[in-house]
C-alpha cells in the first residue's frame, strides 16, 4: 500500500471542542486563545437569526462587532469589507459562524487584520510571515472541514475564477462542533455539504500525497457518512446524525488538509466560479465521472472506498 521509502508530515493544530450546546463555551474558548475583542464573521442568511444570537451571547464582552455580509462562494470584495469592519472595531481575533464561505472569509480577514495590504497580495502557498490574529471556527454545516484546514478559496468575480490561498498560519486555532447549530439546515444543503465531505475523503485516499494517518481519517469519515448522512437528510432534528456528520466532515477535512484533493475539486471550483453551482453539489455531480477517469491508476484505492461504504467486493477485480 505504501512504498518502503514513504515519508510524510502530519499537521493539525486545531483544538476541537465537540458536543450539543458546546457553543455556550465560545467566550471561554476565545479567552483561552488570548483574545478579548472578536469580530464575528457570518453569512447574510444567519446574521439576523438565533444561531448568531447564541454565539454572540456566549462571547459576551469579548464580542467587538459583527460582519454579516458573507455570501456563498465569498468574493474578494467581501473579505476586504470585513477586514475594514474589523479594523474599525479594533478586533484582535475573528470568530466564524457558518459554512465554508464564512470560515474562509474569516481566515482571509485574519490575514488582512494581521498583515494589511490587499487580499490578492497573498494568493498562493506559504505567503505569510507570522501567526495571524486568533480564529475560532463555529461551523453550521457538516461538509467543508474548513475549521481544520490550511486553505481558503475566495471568488474573483471579475475574472470568473476562484483564488486559492494555502498557508499553515490559516488553520483556525480552535473549532466548536455543536450539532444543535446544524439542525435547521435544509435537506438539499445537508446532502450537498455531506457529499463535499465524502469527496474530501475519497480524494484524500487516492492523492499522490496520501499517507496512513490521512487514510485512517478518510476511511472512518466515509463510514460515518454512509451511516449518518441519510438520517441527517431525512430527519433534520436527529442530533446524533448531525453530530456524527460534523465529526465526519472534520475528519475528512483533516485528511485532505494533509493529503490534498484532486480533479473533482479542481473542476468543481471552476464550475462554481463560472456558474455559481453549490460547491458540494458540484462535487457530487462530478465525482462518478472523475472516479471513472482515474480508475486505471487508482482502482486499488477505490476498493478501500467501496469497502468503507459497505460494498461487498470479495472476488471482484479492482
Amino acid at each position: 500500500m505504501y512504498d518502503s521509502d514513504l515519508s510524510f508530515i502530519w499537521y493539525t493544530p486545531t483544538r476541537v471542542v465537540f458536543g450539543a450546546n458546546a457553543v455556550n463555551d465560545a467566550g471561554q474558548e476565545l479567552g483561552a486563545l488570548g483574545a478579548s475583542r472578536a469580530l464575528l464573521v457570518t453569512d447574510r442568511d444567519l446574521a439576523p437569526g438565533p444561531i448568531v444570537a447564541r454565539v454572540a451571547k456566549a462571547l459576551g464582552k469579548r464580542l467587538a462587532g459583527v460582519f454579516g455580509d458573507v455570501v456563498g462562494d465569498s468574493a474578494v470584495e467581501v473579505v476586504e469589507e470585513g477586514a475594514a469592519r474589523g479594523r474599525a472595531v479594533g478586533a484582535d481575533s475573528v470568530v466564524s459562524v457558518g459554512g465554508g464561505s464564512a470560515m474562509d472569509t474569516a481566515k482571509m480577514i485574519a490575514v488582512l487584520l494581521t498583515e494589511g495590504g490587499a487580499l490578492r497580495d497573498y494568493q498562493g502557498f506559504q505567503m505569510l510571515r507570522r501567526p495571524l490574529v486568533p480564529h475560532l471556527a463555529v461551523p453550521t454545516t457538516a461538509g467543508t472541514g474548513s475549521e481544520v484546514t490550511y486553505v481558503a478559496v475566495i471568488r474573483d468575480a471579475a475574472a470568473e475564477r476562484k483564488l486559492l490561498f494555502g498557508d499553515y498560519h490559516l488553520v483556525p486555532r480552535a473549532a466548536i462542533l455543536d450539532p444543535t447549530l446544524t439542525t435547521g439546515l435544509p435537506a438539499r444543503l445537508t446532502g450537498g455539504t455531506g457529499m463535499d465531505a465524502a469527496c474530501h475523503a475519497v480524494e484524500a485516499l487516492h492523492s499522490l500525497q496520501r499517507e496512513p494517518i490521512a487514510d485512517a481519517m478518510a476511511l472512518h469519515a466515509l463510514r460515518l457518512i454512509r451511516e449518518h448522512l441519510p438520517a441527517a437528510v431525512a430527519a433534520p432534528e436527529d442530533l446524533r446524525a448531525r453530530g456524527q456528520m460534523l465529526i465526519a466532515a472534520c475528519l475528512a477535512g483533516s485528511a485532505f488538509g494533509n493529503a490534498q484533493v484532486g480533479v473533482v475539486h479542481a473542476l468543481a471550483h471552476t464550475v462554481g466560479a463560472r456558474h455559481r453551482v453549490h460547491h458540494g453539489t458540484a462535487n457530487a455531480i462530478l465525482l462518478p465521472h472523475c472516479i471513472l477517469y482515474n480508475a486505471d491508476a487508482c482502482g486499488d484505492r477505490y476498493r478501500l472506498v467501496a469497502e468503507a461504504l459497505g460494498a461487498d467486493v470479495r472476488g471482484l477485480s479492482d
